[in-house]
Order: structure tokens, then sequence, then C-alpha cells
């Protein structure tokens, strides 16, 4: 059977046909995320070790690592802070030492440099997942020498010179030209995960069915790993949590082994909390004297105050259930033991108040 390995310096990661769904964290990742971008830009990594921190600790197989920044503010010092190509080869070995020095999850690099690529590549211990070659004749030239030189599993994406095609056939026959190709470059087929290309289904109606058709052709045909940008699925929709959760599953179903996707469930902020407090107390409603927002969030159902799993790693964990690759659900009861009480850490049965007391 078909297995990627992807380690760390001191754990291993399995994407597989038979293995749990691999979950790679997609949060550290500067692009679009203004905030986190002008602190790399300060030498500010503390934002990046707390998203390794909490994703690790919401179930992510591997960590992505993308350093597509740009640094606007150095920019009239030196104008090649304005260029990628300048900016990530520095910036990207600088996250993965900072990654690597609060979890041992293993790490996927993640940039459209291949200066960066080679950087990561050399900062990384272990055996790193590679993101991405695709079908364009310059980046398969220039990455997959890299995959062999380093001997790394890589993401394959399913484009080439002529852009996304919305045919799926187009899409499956780029994966077998990347597949063949690293096979050229003495690359074996199951350190391909490619990434097949889910459209927005708000856009187009079949992309659902489209991505799961493809994943078992690329199962079955090429007996390949598959991947994929989760959140694409529901882009523009409301509740896209409803969404990524039936979506998920479904393409397990279907073949599909692994997803680049964000594992935590974002805290509940202190804006929100305010405001749903102001409701109640305009309906009358009188809160406990001295409690905390945490009991407070978690008693109306608005979340918690802290990073914690997210709705989808709860359906996965449900799905890897269902699909017999948690051997007695020990995984899923884990997942869904609820955390004890400030104060109330270490008591069991014995300990509540208000028990059944044993006859003498």
């Amino acid at each position: 059977m078909t297995r990627t390995i992807v380690e760390s310096k001191t754990k291993t990661a399995v994407i597989g046909f038979e293995e749990p769904f691999c979950v790679i964290g997609e949060r550290i990742n500067p692009t679009g995320r203004k905030i986190l971008a002008e602190e790399l830009e300060r030498g500010d990594y503390s934002r990046v070790e707390f998203d390794a921190i909490a994703q690790a600790n919401a179930g992510a197989t591997v960590l992505d690592v993308n350093s597509g920044a740009v640094f606007s503010n150095k920019m009239a010092e030196d104008p090649r802070y304005a260029d990628n190509n300048f900016v990530e080869p520095m910036l990207m070995p600088e996250m993965i030492k900072r990654v690597q020095a609060v979890t041992d999850t293993p790490i996927c690099i993640d940039s459209s440099v291949p200066g960066a690529l080679e950087a990561g590549l050399e900062a990384c211990e272990g055996r790193p997942l590679l993101n991405s070659v695709t079908g364009e004749e310059e980046r398969l030239e220039t990455v997959l020498p890299l995959v062999k030189k380093y001997n790394v599993p890589v993401v394959a994406i399913s484009n080439d010179d002529t852009g996304i095609s919305e045919d799926p056939d187009v899409r499956f026959a780029v994966a077998k030209l990347i597949v063949e190709r690293a096979a050229d470059h003495g690359i074996p087929a199951h350190d391909i995960v490619v990434d097949p290309l889910v459209m927005p289904i708000g856009a187009m109606a079949t992309a659902g069915h489209q991505v799961f058709t493809l994943v078992r052709r690329l199962r079955e045909e090429l007996g390949v790993n598959t991947t994929c940008g989760a959140s694409n699925i529901s882009f523009g929709l409301p509740n896209r949590h409803g969404i990524n959760n039936a979506f998920l599953p479904m393409a397990m179903g279907a073949g599909m082994t692994s997803a680049i996707m964000n594992p935590v469930g974002l805290p509940v902020n202190a804006k929100k909390i305010e405001e749903k407090k102001a409701e109640l107390a305009a309906l009358g409603v009188v809160l406990p004297e001295g409690m905390d927002d945490e009991t407070f969030v978690q008693l109306f159902g608005m979340g918690s105050t802290l990073p914690r799993a997210g709705k989808e790693m709860e359906a996965i964990r449900a799905a890897n259930f269902l699909f017999d690759r948690d051997p007695h659900g020990g995984a899923w009861i884990e997942f869904n033991k609820v955390a004890p009480k400030a104060g109330q850490e270490g008591r069991g049965r014995a300990a509540r108040t208000g028990g059944r007391r044993r006859r003498a």
C-alpha cells in the first residue's frame, strides 16, 4: 500500500490509504495575515510559535510553514524587501527553527520560491514534506531535483503552464505527467502527494463530485496519496464549517488521505463576550457574580476563550473511527474527554459530593 513518510527529528507521520487522515495545519502563513507579516518583519516569531503549539495540540499531524511575505516597511532602505525571492530564503529557515524549538510535529515546507524551499530543507530536521511542484515546465525542472537531492516527499499540484483547468480529466493528466516526470528523476510514486485542486462549490455545483471522482482515479490508476486545501470547497458560502464537515469525510471515503487545513477552533474574543453579555442584560438575565469568561462562553454555546480543536477535527476523528482507522475508538474517546473544571483536576467519581454512599 502507498505510504508517504514525513518525519521530524523524533516523530513520524504516515500518509496512507489505510492510515488515519493526515491533517496538515495551515495557520503558519503570513499571506493574508497582516499582523503576522508585520511581526515577522520586526523579527517577532511569538505568533509562529503559538500557532505551532496550538495546531499540534488540536491534532495536526504535520505543520505547514509558509514564508510568503514581503517586508513593506523595509522597502525604503532596500527595495529588494518587496521581492519574495529576496525575503523568503531568509525568512523560511528562521520560521522552521522556531517551530522545531516548540514542537516535534513534522513539517511541510511551503513556498513558491525555490530558494526558500532549499533554505527550508537545509534547516529542517528529519524528512519534511515539500510544498510544492506543479506541471509547469520550469517548476518541474527546478523542484524535482531538490526532491531527489534531499530525498523528501512532495505535494504535486494539478495545474500546468496553461493554468488551472475546470476539466477534471485535464487535472488528472497533469498529475500523471508530474508522477511520470518524478519517476524520471528516480522519485517513487509513494513520495508524490497529489493536490487535484478543489474548486469552490458556490461557483461550480459539480466541484464536490469532481474532486471525489478525481481522488478515486488518482488512487486506483496512479497509486498516489492526495491532499487539498480543504476550505476551498466552502469559499464564499455561509456556515463554512457545515460544508467542510460534510466534505472532509466524503473526501476520505473517496480515498483522500490528507488535507491542508486549520485544525484550531479560534478563541472567542473579548468583544464578542461583551456583546453577548449586553444582549443578555437587555433581556433581564442576571449572571452569577464572579463568573469567569470561559464558563460564560461554554454556558451559552459560544465556544471557548482558549484555542482548541475545531469542528472539522471532530468530523475527521469520527470518520477515522467509522473507516476503522481508529482501533476500538481509542482516539475518538480521548478526543471527546471533557476537561475538568478548575480545582477539580484528579477528582474521580468517589470524590463527588452528593453521590451515593456505600452501606457499611
